[in-house]
């Protein structure tokens, strides 16, 4: 996803130790499965980016922190591991109302948090009212994810797409919304949405959010959460950089494999592959695609996540008048040589796009094929808009690098010459991700910019709902255009859509519409990010949504 939420430092308020689809079902059994002696090591260890922020993942934004709470903690709705698809987790099943907007959750028996406590309806519901009765601090930051898929919180009820949680009896559940969405159940896959002890949340005053400084303040219990998962928190020994996690033999399934799983910090990519080559560490997140063919030839396993993004170039008729007439924006689109992009500049895999969503996701529409190159059509197209040598400012980020978009600059030099090779007079603008380019695009700042999206969840609507559903706020400023503000009723009608095979047609037909007819934005190339471990490390299943759970790793000795 593009993270436009403004990373702060986390103060702890408190210094504690620490110390230790409309209707789907289950088979998942339960049983011991652990293993940590004979031929396999009791640790696993693995390379992280950055540390974590907190461990309370409803106030996590980050893919880190994250990678360490998707260990522990579980939510009602699960992902089917290597793929982008929901999956029974600690709801067993669950369906939908006539209208859509009611929804029945059975809940898995004999499943207990950590502390003892029995997980429940009333649990599921006092989570939920936690969630959505949240202060004025955690609703201005913490508390992004539910922002981004609810809508709003308890003190605007009336507008959140939440609209309650009852228990029908000990182990049922219903959730009301306010209307239909393709986002439910699918969004309460977010780690975000994961189900947490009440009475460790009420004791360790979990709610109790503040500002501080540039910053946020949060409870003891952030440090110190309770959930159900396969792993517990063991300790976060944050002068050493490793997080340590435990095995939860009470665990309800599947106990995991390996008893310690370790996450130590090493920013540095490099530093991890030389860690990973001395075999103090057992693998690394997002290897750089020069070093696959290096890392596998030393015996490593690269193990390629299937591409669950999109890079594009981002177009701003309110900034560029000229961007209003389609025959401008095929232009562009014709003079650029993805195919030489994907093979030169992306990693093995990358394919040139052909809409605004990957493949896997359900309302792709098949038929649709890439713009090809063809220099002379640009040139034409513009001759017959009266746009021969026009200017474009197109900006590009540094001091970055994204799954999509590996080296940005040269992508963008990439593009900026097949753009000037029609005679297009490009003015280059680069600027900070994180100093001043995002702010830039959503200010509306430039012409055309690079930019792309990793998928949080399985919906069309995470795609081309968030790049083009509201008229007002989107960074393509559709709302200068003739076509805008019917794509974004569009938009809004399919996805409250009850039936799943309707829906999936009529987000098929518009992704034909967004293409062919309106053009917002240039859709370049979808690239897949990966992992790299020792060929000692087995069990570990890819995940196009980042989603890599260990509970399945052995690693032998």
């Amino acid at each position: 996803m593009k993270l436009t939420r403004r990373t702060t430092p986390v103060v702890l308020a408190t210094t504690l130790a620490l110390t230790l689809t409309a209707c789907a079902q289950s088979d998942r059994g339960s049983g011991s499965g652990s293993s940590s002696g004979g031929d396999t090591k009791d640790t696993i260890t693995f390379g992280a980016a950055g540390a974590p922020e907190l461990f309370d993942p409803f106030y996590a934004t980050d893919g880190e922190t994250f990678r360490v709470t998707r260990q522990m903690m579980e939510g009602l709705v699960g992902i089917k591991p290597g793929t982008a698809d929901i999956e029974p987790e600690l709801a067993t099943s669950w369906e939908a109302s006539a209208d859509g907007k009611e929804w029945t959750f059975k809940l898995r028996e004999g499943v207990k948090f950590w502390d003892g406590e029995a997980f429940n309806a009333a649990a599921v519901c006092y989570n939920f009212e936690r969630m959505f009765d949240q202060n004025e601090v955690a609703q201005g930051g913490p508390a992004g994810y539910w922002a981004d898929v609810m809508g709003s919180f308890k003190t605007d009820a009336a507008n959140a797409l939440y609209q309650g949680c009852t228990a029908k009896d000990d182990m049922t559940a219903v959730i009301k919304i306010l209307r239909p969405t393709s986002k439910f159940p699918t969004a309460l896959s977010l780690d975000s949405f994961s189900m947490q002890s009440p009475k460790a949340l009420k004791d360790g005053d979990a709610n109790n959010v503040t500002k501080q400084g540039e910053g946020f303040g949060y409870p003891a219990y952030s440090k110190n959460p309770v959930g159900t998962g396969p792993y517990k928190l063991d300790k976060y020994d944050e002068a050493n950089k490793t997080v340590t996690l435990v095995r939860n033999d009470a665990y309800w399934g599947e106990k995991a494999k390996t008893a310690k799983l370790v996450f130590k910090i090493i920013p540095d990519e490099s530093t991890r592959r030389q860690e990973l080559e001395a075999g103090s560490i057992d693998g690394y997140d997002l290897p750089n695609p020069a070093d696959w063919k290096g890392l596998k030839d030393a015996g490593n396993d690269v193990l390629v996540r299937p591409a669950f993004n999109i890079l594009y170039m981002g177009l701003n008729p309110a900034k560029n008048p000229k961007l209003k007439d389609l025959k401008v924006r095929q232009a562009l689109y014709y003079a650029l040589n993805r195919e030489q992009l994907v093979k030169t500049q992306l990693p093995e895999g990358a394919t040139v796009a052909t809409q605004f969503v990957p493949e896997t996701i359900k309302g792709y529409n098949k038929d649709l094929q890439p713009y090809a190159y063809d220099k002379a059509k640009a040139m034409s197209l513009l001759k017959e808009a009266g746009a021969e040598g026009m200017s474009l400012t197109f900006a590009y980020p540094s001091e970055v690098s994204r799954p999509y978009m590996p080296d940005p600059q040269k992508i963008y030099e990439a593009l900026r010459t097949d753009l000037e090779a029609v005679g297009i007079k490009v003015n280059v603008v680069t600027k900070p991700w994180n100093g001043g380019y995002l702010d830039t695009v959503d200010n509306g700042g430039y012409d055309a910019w690079l930019l792309g999206w990793t998928g949080d969840y399985n919906s069309p609507d995470n795609f081309i709902g968030t790049f083009f559903g509201s008229l007002k706020t989107n960074d393509f400023h559709t709302s200068a255009t003739s076509y805008g503000a019917q794509l974004s009723k569009d938009l809004e009608a399919a996805d409250a859509i009850v039936d799943e095979g309707q829906r999936t047609a009529a987000y098929e037909k518009l992704n034909k519409t967004i293409m062919e007819d309106d053009l917002p934005g240039l859709a370049i190339s979808h690239s897949p990010p990966a992992l790299v471990v020792s060929k000692k490390l087995k069990g570990l299943v890819a995940s196009p949504l980042t989603a890599e759970t260990f509970s399945s790793v052995t690693v032998s000795k």
